[in-house]
């Protein structure tokens, strides 16, 4: 049985480490390689023995460079200035990728998609299958109700995450947006205070939630005059988001250059 050769950048964060035992939890994929910063003080690590799965004989190095390579693909959810210096190194080692990370702003997605013009890319906000299922029922709702509802959205993440919405409200955003014709960047409302004036019919609202240890909880809310339509998904562990991208890994391991998402891999 053939099987997908990986590398994983940051494997050594809480992430990271899911990854590498979502990888070890596929037989048809095989973890060959991965890195940490530069500094940290697991460099040299077994990462199977750090993730908990016993260990595996892959070392964790501090060169991203050390872990492309055009047989493997690489699984990234690090940081948007990390992971946009990992794109040249895939370009210039023919490493197909898997990007994770949030917070990518309007240039570095328009350097990913020129990065797919050579290698293919899948750039997903969101890996769990349950939530890119709801993307899709949204924007057939939003078609449905548009004009005799207002649509908000309500997402709630851990203390710890640092940037606002989450990646996947806005990509829930954009679904409903897309299918209704509008242009997120214009009908996005991010904050509320004060004497804001009467919505908006075609606002899109945002509300962000940050305390504890919530994984991740999303709602759509589509709110009439008598009556009103919620779509929630709440993740229990983030074991979906690593399923997921190993999930892609290798679907895109056999893809032309091209930017992808979870919406083409799900056949949605």
């Amino acid at each position: 049985m053939s099987q997908t050769a990986i590398g994983i950048v940051g494997a050594g964060g809480r992430m990271g480490r899911m990854l590498v035992q979502a990888v070890d939890n596929q037989p048809e994929a095989i973890l060959e390689a991965a890195s940490e910063r530069s500094g940290s003080e697991l460099i040299g690590l077994d990462v199977g023995s750090l993730a908990g799965i016993g260990s595996n004989g892959v070392l964790l190095v501090d060169s991203p460079q050390a872990v492309f390579a055009a047989n493997r693909v690489i699984i990234d959810f690090t940081a948007p200035e990390a992971t946009l210096n990992h794109i040249d190194i895939a370009v210039a080692h023919n490493s197909p990728m898997v990007i994770g990370t949030t917070g990518i702003d309007a240039n570095g997605v328009a350097k990913l998609a020129q990065a797919a013009k050579n290698i293919p890319i899948v750039f997903a906000p969101n890996y769990s299958v349950g939530v890119n299922l709801m993307f899709k029922i949204a924007a057939e709702v939003a078609k449905v109700l548009d004009g005799s509802a207002d649509f908000e959205i309500v997402e709630a993440h851990h203390k710890k995450k640092v940037d606002a919405p989450s990646g996947t409200a806005l990509g829930l955003g954009e679904a409903i947006a897309s299918a209704v014709d509008r242009n997120l960047a214009d009908v996005g409302v991010f904050a509320r205070e004060g004497h804001t004036g009467v919505r908006d019919d075609k606002a899109i609202g945002f509300s962000t939630i940050r305390g504890g240890d919530i994984v991740g909880d999303h709602t759509a809310m589509f709110i009439a005059m008598d009556e009103s339509l919620e779509i929630t998904h709440r993740a229990k562990s983030r074991m979906i988001f690593a399923n997921g991208a190993v999930r892609a890994a290798m679907w895109v391991a056999d893809q032309k250059p091209g930017l992808y998402n979870m919406g083409d891999i799900l056949g949605l």
